[in-house]
C-alpha cells in the first residue's frame, strides 16, 4: 500500500511539473486573465515570464505600454466624470464640462487598452507556442496473472 501511495504521489509529482511553465488565457469582461499554475500573473509577471523569448518580451512590453497609458487616461476620466456626478447628487452646482473632458479621456483609453489586450493575448500565445510541449503522459490501468497495476507513460 505505501509503495502505491508513493508511486501516485510521484506521477502527480511529475505531472505537475510537466507543464509547468506554459501560460493559460481566460477570456473576462474586457480583456483576459492569464494564470500559470493556478496562480493569477499581472503584467509585471508576464513580462518577467517571457525574459528569456525576445518575440514574445517585445510583445508584452508594448502591452504594458498600452495598459499604463490605459489606466492614465481612464483613471483621469473617471475622476473627471464621477466629481460632477457627486456634486450633482450632493445637491451642488455641477460642472458637466469636466464630465466631457472626462468621457473624452476615457474615449481615448479605450483603444490603448485594447491594444494592450491584443498584444498580450499574442505574447502568451507566442511564448507557449515556443515552450517544448512535446512531452505527454497517459494512464493506464494493467491488469495481468500477476495483479493490478498503474501504467504511467510519458
Amino acid at each position: 500500500m505505501k509503495k502505491t501511495i508513493l508511486t501516485l504521489t510521484f506521477a502527480l509529482t511529475t505531472l505537475t511539473f510537466c507543464n509547468a511553465q506554459q501560460i493559460e488565457m481566460e477570456k473576462v469582461f474586457g480583456g483576459y486573465k492569464y494564470t500559470q499554475n493556478g496562480t493569477l500573473m499581472k503584467m509585471k509577471d508576464l513580462v518577467k515570464t517571457m525574459e528569456s523569448n525576445q518575440q514574445a518580451f517585445d510583445l508584452i512590453k508594448k502591452a504594458q505600454s498600452n495598459n499604463t497609458m490605459a489606466s492614465i487616461f481612464g483613471g483621469a476620466g473617471g475622476f473627471l466624470v464621477g466629481w460632477p456626478i457627486g456634486t450633482a447628487i450632493g445637491g451642488g452646482d455641477a460642472n458637466w464640462t469636466l464630465a466631457g473632458v472626462g468621457a473624452g479621456l476615457i474615449a481615448i483609453a479605450i483603444p490603448f487598452s485594447s491594444g494592450a489586450n491584443k498584444n498580450a493575448k499574442q505574447a502568451v500565445e507566442l511564448y507557449n507556442s515556443s515552450l517544448n510541449l512535446t512531452s505527454y503522459y497517459e494512464f493506464k490501468i494493467i491488469g495481468n496473472g500477476n495483479g493490478i497495476g498503474l501504467s504511467i507513460n510519458f
